[in-house]
């Protein structure tokens, strides 16, 4: 096996191969179990593999640790990792934290410091321990500063003991910022209770609301205890509405006027349109946001808007025409035209030559079993929903339906893996 010195923080995220060289997935952390006289020993590595599941591999089934890869014996346990009791996850939980490091003199004072790295090196014993760490200690009082940082052996560290202790979470949060929404979930929910608030305290208030919108109710509820209400606001102004709608329902009506309160007031006034209706019907699961355009724009025009980076794909799907006004609830509804019909014609054609005269929106009122039957009988991912007035005040996308279909479990359905266990 490779003995060179590797730091952790250039190890997350490199690639994971077997003898023969095909890739199974990429580090995402180091876990580790501390011991009262040494230095803290590497127990194995936590790998995600495709399907975006994270497993724990030995060390022992490491054969080589460099040059940018990690080589493994290409035997992989794929039930998912579970944290035990005694282990630590070197970036989600020690990379960051605040320590003393003991001075070079016995007349010295110890000097404060935060980990920013750690490496990790195989003994002689055949062991991986955790030998030196990169602490960067307080900026001195001069502009542009970052202070003075050095490599320290780990045995010149003194760890405080209160769990209290100040923990940056910027070198785990780097390991966040390219997954999905709903991997990014289930990254925060596999971490510690009070590193998790850590994380989502530095996360942007956007990144958090794309993860709650991924959680179960009981999971929301719990990260939202945490936060002030003032930043849970926040992260509500940035979710989508329907989502955000759900999530204050299920709050205490005080709870939830006081957020209400506290958004943004164009915000506020669609997730208030939403809690008006039932959270089994049209109304409850739509959204208040699809794209709307007259009758007199082109298809140009439509193929812009759905262009859109911030577009949901399922939203994109379709642009919707009615009489002004063009926001929720609009003038008198008139038609949907799908994207690939607007492929078949040319750019200057107006959309009101494109309406499906065939596809009827739901009323508001319409039950959610109905609202899937519907989206099933016309092969679509997203269904208007019109008022008693035949304004539109919102879509239904198939992922609304399914969430609301699904049993609330079922984002860890798959936790049930056949294999050993480690």
């Amino acid at each position: 096996m490779s003995t060179s010195r590797v730091f952790v923080g250039r190890l997350a995220g490199r690639g994971v191969f077997d003898p023969v060289g095909d890739r199974i997935g990429k580090v995402r952390d180091v876990l580790v179990v501390f011991r009262a006289a040494s230095a803290p020993r590497v127990v194995g590595l936590i790998v995600e593999i495709p399907g975006k599941r994270r497993v724990f591999v030995p060390i022992g089934r490491v054969t080589s640790i460099g040059s940018g890869q990690v080589i493994t014996t290409g035997l992989i346990n794929v039930r998912r990792f579970e944290q035990r009791g005694g282990e630590t996850r070197m970036i989600a939980e020690l990379i960051g934290r605040d320590v003393q490091v003991l001075p070079e003199t016995p007349t010295g004072q110890p000097q404060s410091g935060r980990i920013e790295d750690a490496a990790i090196e195989r003994a002689r014993s055949g062991e991986w321990l955790v030998s030196e760490v990169f602490v960067r200690f307080p900026k001195p009082a001069t502009p542009f500063s970052r202070g003075d940082s050095r490599i320290v052996r780990w045995s010149e560290l003194r760890m405080p003991t209160t769990s209290e202790t100040a923990q940056s979470a910027e070198l785990l949060i780097q390991t966040l910022v390219d997954l999905k929404p709903a991997d990014l979930a289930e990254a925060l929910l596999e971490l510690p209770r009070p590193r998790m608030i850590e994380v989502v305290s530095e996360l942007a208030d956007d990144r958090v609301a794309d993860a709650l919108e991924e959680m179960s109710e009981s999971d929301q509820m719990e990260l939202l205890a945490q936060l002030p209400a003032d930043r849970t606001a926040d992260v509500l102004d940035r979710m989508e509405p329907d989502d955000a709608a759900d999530l204050i329902s299920a709050l205490p009506a005080a709870k939830g006027e006081e957020l209400l309160e506290l958004m943004e007031p164009e915000e506020a006034e669609d997730v208030r349109r939403l809690l008006e209706y039932e959270s089994d019907t049209a109304g409850g699961l739509m959204s208040p946001a699809p794209i709307v355009l007259s009758g007199e724009s082109s298809v140009a025009e439509g193929l812009a808007m759905i262009r859109r980076a911030e577009i949901p794909p399922a939203m994109a799907s379709a642009v919707y025409i009615t009489h002004p006004p063009y926001e929720t609830p609009t003038g008198e509804y008139i038609g949907m035209a799908h994207f690939q019909r607007m492929l078949r014609f040319p750019p200057h054609e107006r959309l009101s030559a494109l309406v499906d005269p065939e596809i009827e929106p739901v009323e508001v009122t319409a039950s959610a079993a109905e609202v899937s039957r519907r989206l099933a009988s016309y092969d679509l991912v997203a269904m208007p929903v019109v008022d008693e007035q035949n304004r539109l005040v919102g879509v239904v996308t198939v992922d609304d339906v399914l969430d609301h279909l699904l049993p609330d479990d079922w984002r860890h359905a798959d936790d049930e893996v056949p294999g050993g266990v480690r």
